[in-house]
């Protein structure tokens, strides 16, 4: 119970997924760290990146962490590819990392092999130069971070509209303590695929299909250790890539607990079904402040001002 409570301590913190890519063994930008211009004093940061309409011209590098940083050299992934197509264009958040873009195409290859599935539906990566966004996720700053849809990408022909309309479909029953019939093998085959990727840190799914996929695997269930339980995650599923390699200045998370967290998630559905009792002393959640400038990396200044 107390590790069920403090879990949930933990997701108020953190609550809130045809480009070519860069070479990213190019030597790496050297990008100053900058005073605060005037202009920028103040001055919700999420403002400031919400309303950058593209990537900047710097070699790519993330900067801060996932929920508090910033992308030089953004890529845009293309918005229709041979299999993917990116959802909900007028957000402008198909932009990452270009390891990410990478790692996006080629787990749509592997789904174009499942039955049902013609590639991925792409949802929120992030914004042209990261940072925190107008509205929705605390994360997806560093362009590290991408939204897979749940629902299955059978038509790869959607029109801009269409993609604005279309939703995803649940996988989730019962709060997200089982799957519900629109969950496949496929579903479990490519999730496995983004876990197995040693580019992946970890991936967020609803405690149900952690559960569910724990007790279907028949091999080797030590790549479950990177699929990680947590809230709302049922209409898609959050891949979260490792730092690149040659970007000093990007905050790596801690790694998941050993083990391959079967255990675990099988406490978060327990917990789920049979809610323990309130802690009475538990401290009131503190409110969000919005971030500024201030509080990211002195690099998103540069980010923010260059070309």
């Amino acid at each position: 119970m107390d590790r069920f409570l403090k879990l949930m301590a933990l997701g108020l913190i953190l609550a809130g997924c045809n480009a070519t890519p860069q070479d990213i063994s190019a030597p790496r930008q050297v990008v100053s760290t900058q005073n605060i211009p005037a202009a920028m004093v103040g001055v919700h940061a999420k403002q400031l990146f919400g309303n950058a309409p593209d990537g900047s011209r710097q070699a790519a590098e993330p900067f801060g962490g996932y929920a508090k940083g910033c992308l030089a050299g953004g890529v845009q992934l293309a918005e229709t590819g041979p299999t993917w197509q990116a959802m909900r264009l007028s957000r402008n958040r198909n932009w990452g990392h270009p390891e990410t873009i990478g790692f996006i195409q080629d787990l749509s290859r592997f789904a174009a092999k499942q039955p049902g599935w013609s590639g991925l539906y792409v949802g929120d990566i992030s914004q042209p130069r990261g940072g925190p966004m107008l509205t929705g996720h605390r994360s997806h700053q560093i362009g590290m971070d991408a939204d897979v849809w749940m629902r299955p990408a059978d038509r790869l022909n959607l029109s801009r509209a269409e993609r604005e309309s279309l939703s995803s479909i649940s996988m989730q029953r019962a709060n997200g303590a089982y799957t519900n019939g629109e969950w496949s093998r496929a579903h479990h085959e490519i999730i496995k695929a983004a876990a197995k990727d040693p580019r992946t840190d970890r991936i967020f799914v609803f405690p149900g299909a952690k559960v569910r996929m724990c007790q279907d695997e028949t091999g080797d269930k030590s790549w479950l250790r990177k699929v990680r339980p947590w809230w709302g995650h049922h209409y898609h599923f959050h891949v979260r890539l490792k730092c690149p390699s040659n970007s000093a200045s990007c905050a790596e998370q801690e790694a998941p607990p050993p083990g391959d967290g079967c255990a675990d998630a099988q406490e978060w559905v327990s917990n789920i079904l049979n809610p323990p009792p309130p802690d009475p002393n538990a401290p009131k959640p503190k409110p969000r402040r919005e971030l500024t400038m201030a509080d990211l990396p002195g690099q998103c200044v540069a980010v923010l001002q260059a070309d």
